[in-house]
Formats: C-alpha cells, sequence, structure tokens
C-alpha cells in the first residue's frame, strides 16, 4: 500500500471532521432544498464558505500557483480527501473540488493565456463561477474524438460555431458561465490535429438548451446533462484555449486526472455502501436467522470488501504515476482504475440493492442511484471497450519477459 504523506493524513482529518461536524448531519436539509428547486442550495452556499474561510478549498488542484487559494494537495495526497467528498454527491461542491470545474481549471492552468486565465481562471478558483466541458455530441460515436461534427469557422477577428453537443455536465445550471467547447477547425487534417477548444461564455446568442437530459429515468435540479445547441455562436478569436488543431492533445490531458478523481469519489461511495450492507446484515433476519448468517450474505460483502480494497491501491498507484512520470506515461493505469472501479462500483451497489430488498429499489437508502451512476461511470469519460482496447494496445507494447519458449513445449 502507498504510504500517504504526513501532511495528507492532517489535511484528510481536517476534512473528515468538518465533514462529520457540518456537512453530513446537513444532508437531509440539502436534499430538501434540492427538491424544492434550488439549484445551488442554500446550505451548499453556507457550508463552501465555512470550507474556504478554514483553507479546505481547491485541493484536488497541485499546480496552483502561490497567490492561488487552495491546499496544492499531490494526486496522492488527494486520494484520502476524495473519498471523504465521495460519500455525498454534493461533498465534492463543498470544497470546490467538483468535476467539472476542477478539470476545466487544470485546462485553463496549463494551456490558457494570461487573459483567459484572468477572466475565467480566478472566479473559478474562488468559486464565484461553474462551467461545463462540451465534447459529446448525440449524432456521432464521440468515444473517438476523429468523430465529432461541430464546426469551429474562423471568420475575420471571430470565430463561428455550428453543432450539437450533449452531456455537456451544469452546461444549464444556473451558476454556469463558461463552456470549454471542443469543434472542428480543420476536417482536412491529421486525425488527432483536426479538433480545437474554445471558450466560450455561456449566455452567448445562438447557445440554446434543447433538453436536460435524465439519467436512467433520474433528473436532478442540482446535476443537469444538458442537450445544447450551437447556432452560428459567435467568439473572438482570442477564445481559443491553446494552439488551433491541439484539441486532441489537450482534451487528453485533461481527462487522466478527471478519470482519477471520479474513482476517488467512486471509491468512497462504494465505502458508505458496505456499510449499509453490514448494517442491514446485522438487523434482519428470515427464516429464523440473521441475514448475516447466511454464506450468500457473507459472501458479498467480503467479496465487496476485497474487491474495493484491491481498486483503492491501483487507483493510488495511477494518482503516484501522474504525480511521478506524468499524465501519457500514466495512461495505461488510468484505463485500469476506470474499468476497475466502474465494474466495481457497480457490483457493490448491486449488491447493497439485494440486501436491502424491496428497500433497496427506492430513494430510501444511495444505493438505487448509486447503481444508475455506476452504470453510467461505464460509459463516460470512455467506455469499458475503449479503455480495454488501450490496456491490451500498451500491455503487448510493454512486455519482456525473455525465455518464454522454455515455457512451452510444442
Amino acid at each position: 500500500m502507498f504510504e500517504l504523506p504526513r501532511r495528507a493524513l492532517d489535511v484528510a482529518d481536517q476534512v473528515e471532521r468538518f465533514f462529520q461536524r457540518r456537512v453530513l448531519p446537513n444532508n437531509k436539509l440539502w436534499e430538501q432544498q434540492a427538491r424544492a428547486g434550488q439549484a445551488i442550495p442554500d446550505i451548499q452556499h453556507t457550508l463552501r464558505k465555512e470550507a474556504k474561510a478554514l483553507g479546505l478549498w481547491n485541493m484536488a488542484l497541485p499546480r496552483l500557483a502561490e497567490d492561488e487559494p487552495g491546499m496544492r494537495l499531490s494526486n496522492l495526497e488527494f486520494t484520502a480527501v476524495a473519498e471523504i467528498l465521495g460519500r455525498l454527491e454534493w461533498g465534492s461542491h463543498v470544497f470546490n473540488c467538483n468535476a467539472p470545474d476542477v478539470p476545466n481549471m487544470e485546462l485553463l492552468q496549463l494551456f490558457g493565456s494570461d487573459k483567459q486565465k484572468e477572466q475565467w481562471l480566478t472566479p473559478l478558483l474562488e468559486g464565484e463561477i461553474g462551467s461545463a466541458f462540451a465534447m459529446t455530441e448525440p449524432y456521432a460515436a464521440s468515444s473517438d474524438p476523429t468523430n465529432l461534427e461541430t464546426r469551429i469557422e474562423r471568420d475575420g477577428d471571430e470565430f463561428v460555431v455550428n453543432g450539437r453537443k450533449w452531456f455537456a455536465s451544469n452546461g444549464s445550471h444556473a451558476n454556469c458561465e463558461l463552456l470549454i467547447l471542443v469543434g472542428v477547425t480543420n476536417p482536412e487534417g491529421q486525425k488527432s490535429q483536426r479538433q480545437s477548444l474554445l471558450l466560450i461564455p455561456r449566455h452567448t446568442p445562438g447557445i440554446s438548451v434543447v433538453r436536460n437530459l435524465p439519467v436512467f429515468d433520474h433528473f436532478s435540479e442540482t446535476n443537469l446533462h444538458p442537450e445544447l445547441e450551437f447556432n452560428n455562436v459567435r467568439v473572438p478569436a482570442t477564445n481559443l484555449l491553446g494552439e488551433a488543431g491541439a484539441g486532441f492533445a489537450i482534451g487528453q490531458a485533461r481527462l487522466g486526472p478527471a478519470r482519477l478523481h471520479h474513482c476517488m469519489r467512486a471509491i468512497g461511495e462504494c465505502e458508505v455502501l458496505i456499510s449499509l450492507m453490514v448494517k442491514r446484515s446485522q438487523s434482519r433476519s428470515t427464516f429464523g436467522k440473521r441475514i448475516d448468517e447466511y454464506s450468500s450474505t457473507q459472501a458479498a460483502i467480503s467479496l465487496s470488501r476485497i474487491e474495493l480494497d484491491q481498486c483503492r491501491l491501483l487507483v493510488q498507484q495511477a494518482a503516484y504515476l501522474l504525480d511521478t512520470v506524468g499524465n501519457k506515461a500514466a495512461r495505461k493505469q488510468i484505463s485500469m482504475i476506470k474499468v476497475a472501479v466502474a465494474k466495481v462500483y457497480q457490483d457493490i451497489a448491486d449488491r447493497c440493492i439485494q440486501l436491502h430488498g424491496a428497500r433497496g429499489v427506492t430513494g430510501d437508502t444511495p444505493a438505487a442511484r448509486a447503481f444508475g451512476k455506476a452504470r453510467a461511470f461505464r460509459i463516460y469519460d470512455g467506455p469499458d471497450e475503449v479503455h480495454l482496447q488501450t490496456i491490451a494496445r500498451l500491455e503487448a507494447n510493454e512486455q519482456s519477459l525473455d525465455g518464454l519458449e522454455h515455457y512451452v513445449h510444442e
């Protein structure tokens, strides 16, 4: 197991205390306010101010400058914190560690001009605005970015955007002010050099919300997944993020840490599900036996613990490699955790539902919602099939075991 630095454990302890004292006890209030239509529940505003005042802010951004607010934790150091935040769907928002803002801030840190950073990065770091990442399209297999159809065309000192995106998470949210859009600037170029990234103010004329999409029939006012149409949307040419044609490479730089953070949070939610399974199994009896006396129950809990601890180690390894050798060199491990955690997440949620019986399919526990999120996890940020293809290709390139002929008898 990776031994986390003392500083990381100290920060995790601070976050744990604040989470137990202020965040978790207000979960029901947050849900009530969200159901009442508050896009950002009042209690979330209150807790964000408190967390920021304590310095528990921007903990998922290792590249923060000296004058920027935040902890500057490494990816490995952040793993312990992210698990805590993942226990509640809104936990990360309290500490300004939520997607899609964190990976979008990382893009601005790496590729933004000074003017772009002043206009967009600073308010994002302060938690004053929200953002979205618009890549996936409804009419193209977006797991292959070369399929994207949205066009970005130069017209004098402006770019003109036409196309349709969906699952641009929180792109229709009340606090969203920035869309980072992936579009085609050179359809005749090499496949990896056709796309560019463009910074688009959310309320630019020509942007319309076609609909907000449910995920497995679940709809949330606080976590929206809109379909957006771009009809002759004009922005200054200076809104290009990075270089023209570098969209594919820039997007890869964003996805590595984003996938890591998703996996970290999922592990935290799985810990909650395992605890609920144990509690349920100790409090219910069937046919004269307590549920935890059945071998099937024992197997469900035991396998969940084994699989989750394996995933945690794999995630920590990926985080360590991101810190030490970078995103490109760690791409096999990033794909590995994306596949492994998604499967374990779904399996643990499924077992939790089964142990809770009829209650498991309701909203009385987080199990049913977790199952839907876990199933979607196997598609977003790259479907399982694409990551398995990447792992197999890299594994073949890295194999170096000599003397294989001695293991085989013809």
